[in-house]
């Protein structure tokens, strides 16, 4: 008998292969050994080998590339990948039901579709013609990154769209969340803690971490899972319905979650549906924290629109922050880099939305007295839009007599000093600037991303550069040296040539990032640009006037106190000095004087989508207008990214403020 031709086996293999890759990690249902898989796959690779020519896209052998990558390339989205409003009650579902109706009464007759609402990362794969070409990260919604190689290297993503679908034509964008199931999450942080690496805090962040690799066999070698939502098509009128867009999703050979997805005719079956998985939710391999309700016809979801980075017809409704009890064995205090000192709870380990909880704020001893929590007491702890632990309150019926009462310390746990608490404050501070706790954070937040924003700078190696001495506060920076940092533990030749490189890249930052970068009391990066909007330069800031100062949009008498405090210090002053004489010349931005918004007065309310907050004050005095980070009497336009709060848009009617999206915003700043 003869062997078949090698073209024929290999074809023959690629779809064998691929009918066992979907049946074990899509079904779940294998239908072969292991051992038998592994043969083939053999099999595969030596015919793949010897004719190379002959290798096919869906192959299950290109799922891994064979080199690293040095970066991720960013990649425009053709449709932007929008958000979600979130509602938490009945009351905001039913808001928004009306809302929509008002906007087209088609609403009142139509269906809804009712998903679970997965907590993972937003990605959207093309196939071109049925092969996948990109998988791209959400990003802002317009620009995300190219992650490719690593979304090949999931399993459930099929490399190619079955040829006799109609989908397999043109082009094809599937988007979903790319999860990690949570015993696959308990198992890889089990095995990064023995190895002593960091863990991860939940699956999503691991998954996200994942993605980040530049080496895609570090992704094939973790279980990720990609659940699509949506279909995306260049002939939409294929598309007529949510309900379709999950029942296609198996017929294309990815994970279909249409069994945990309804139909739903009322606000009645939405919220029963919503009480119906607030206990199974937890019996789910990935974590959830709620629901996403759609318009199911899609032209009608169409219709309704955007507003700010959100469609209209569609929201996130929100299961309330999870809670969990506990002891609280300790309270220490964290010094920020103000000097603030915190007290910090110290808990026994549990699980609350899904991640392990072993610490949480406690504010400020007020706040400690307040709730008269104790140290040994079993506490309520709370994660608060699934995110931040707090302390709730304590169990007070619970206490045997052993709990202690926290009594704040008098000095500075890191540097002794007395810690003092200003008047009208309930918060204690370590005055000690050269405090080694402040020394660290104000590093941190001197290198961090809304500053300088220098990369490979984050606290672990700026702990490292200060017990070796090599800095002694932020100016230091400019000073290292490959030589002496590639002695270090944390640092090869490589990430020290790396780090000093991205370093003196910073020497001429916008002026602004480097005014939030000192870190002034009360100055955020927002005031920031204010003071050199009026200002221009640094030297012209240093010598500024308290009651000048307060004629700044922004800048009341705390913050103008605070500003003049800074920079009549002489350990600060002394510090700009230092800053100078290693060569950091920041880069002051003039106004425009003349241009299209000459004359206008823009604020902006909500989170903008195409740009940061930031970008858009440049854009507008740029072109001769001002920005304003609140609504005030010449206040000519407001800007809605998104929902306006109540006080905004009262000010603005009040004004007769000129409300308008962020579309219009954007041709305004062309």
């Amino acid at each position: 008998m003869n062997s078949p031709q090698p073209r024929q086996r290999i074809k023959q293999l690629v779809e064998l292969l691929n009918t066992y890759s979907y049946e074990y990690h899509v079904l779940d249902k294998p239908t072969v050994d292991d051992a038998i898989y592994d043969a083939l796959h053999a099999e595969l690779e030596n015919l793949e080998s010897t004719y190379p020519e002959l290798i096919e896209p869906s192959s299950p052998t290109q799922r891994i590339v064979s080199s690293p990558l040095s970066g991720f390339q960013k990649v425009e989205h053709k449709h932007r990948m929008l958000g979600l409003s979130d509602i938490f009650s009945t009351q905001e579902l039913e808001d928004w039901l009306s809302r929509i109706t008002k906007i087209d009464s088609k609403v009142a007759t139509t269906h809804f579709w009712a998903s679970i609402k997965m907590d993972g990362l937003a990605c959207a794969i093309i196939y071109q013609n049925g092969v996948l070409k990109t998988a791209i990260t959400r990003g802002d919604g317009f620009v995300g990154e190219d992650i490719t190689n690593n979304v090949k290297t999931i399993k459930s993503v099929p490399l190619a769209l079955p040829h006799n679908h109609p989908f397999s034509d043109g082009r094809t964008e599937l988007r979903g969340e790319i999860v990690m199931y949570k015993t696959d999450f308990a198992h890889i942080n089990k095995q990064l803690q023995d190895a002593g690496e960091k863990v991860y805090a939940n699956p999503r962040n691991l998954a996200a971490g994942t993605m980040r690799q530049l080496d895609a066999k570090v992704a094939a070698s973790r279980k990720l899972h990609f659940i699509p939502y949506d279909i995306l098509r260049d002939d939409p009128e294929q598309i007529s319905t949510y309900q379709f867009v999950y029942n296609t999703f198996a017929e294309l050979g990815f994970i279909s979650s249409s069994r945990t997805a309804k139909l739903l005719n009322s606000a009645d079956d939405i919220l029963a549906y919503y009480e119906s998985w607030k206990d199974k939710r937890h019996e789910l391999p990935y974590n959830t924290d709620g629901l996403v309700i759609k318009v199911n016809d899609r032209q009608l979801y169409a219709t309704l629109g955007v507003v700010g980075k959100n469609p209209r017809g569609a929201v996130a409704l929100k299961y309330p922050a999870e809670t969990a009890t506990t002891i609280l064995r300790d309270i220490f205090i964290s010094i920020g880099r103000t000097g603030a000192a915190t007290p910090v709870a110290v808990l026994e380990p549990v699980v609350v939305a899904g991640s392990t909880v072993q610490m949480a704020t406690m504010h400020n001893d007020s706040e400690i007295q307040r709730k008269d929590v104790r140290i040994g007491d079993t506490v309520v702890i709370q994660k608060a839009g699934d995110i931040i632990p707090e302390v709730v309150q304590p169990i007070k019926e619970l206490r045997n007599g052993t709990e202690t009462e926290f009594v704040m310390p008098v000095h500075c746990p890191e540097c002794n000093t007395k810690l003092t608490r200003p008047t009208n404050e309930v918060v204690w501070r370590c005055i000690n600037v050269n405090c080694p706790a402040r020394t660290w954070r104000h590093i941190q937040h001197y290198a961090s991303k809304a500053a300088l924003d220098i990369e490979g700078l984050g606290e672990k190696n700026v702990q490292a550069l200060l017990d070796a001495h090599l800095i002694s506060d932020a100016a230091d920076l400019y000073t290292l040296q490959k030589q002496t940092i590639s002695t270090l533990d944390r640092f090869a030749d490589l990430s020290a040539s790396n780090l000093v490189e991205a370093i003196a890249k910073k020497k001429n930052p916008p002026l602004a990032k480097f005014i939030f970068g000192l870190g002034i009391r009360h100055v955020g990066a927002q005031t920031a640009i204010e003071l050199v909007n009026h200002y221009k330069t640094l030297e012209a800031l240093t010598t500024a006037s308290l009651d000048e100062l307060q004629t700044i949009d922004g800048v009341g008498e705390v913050v103008a106190e605070s500003i003049i405090s800074w920079f009549s210090d002489q350990e600060n002053r002394k510090l700009l000095r230092k800053f100078a004489y290693n060569g950091v010349v920041p880069q002051s931005v003039t106004t425009t004087t003349q241009g299209s918004l000459q004359g206008m007065y823009i604020a902006i309310t909500g989170s903008l989508s195409s740009m940061s907050r930031e970008a858009a004050a440049d854009k507008i005095r740029q072109r001769g207008g001002t920005f304003q980070s609140s609504v005030g009497k010449n206040t000519t336009h407001l800007v809605a990214a998104g929902t306006i709060g109540s006080s905004k848009l009262a000010k603005a009617e009040k004004f007769g403020t000129k409300i308008i999206d962020e579309q219009a915003f954007l041709q305004m700043v062309q």
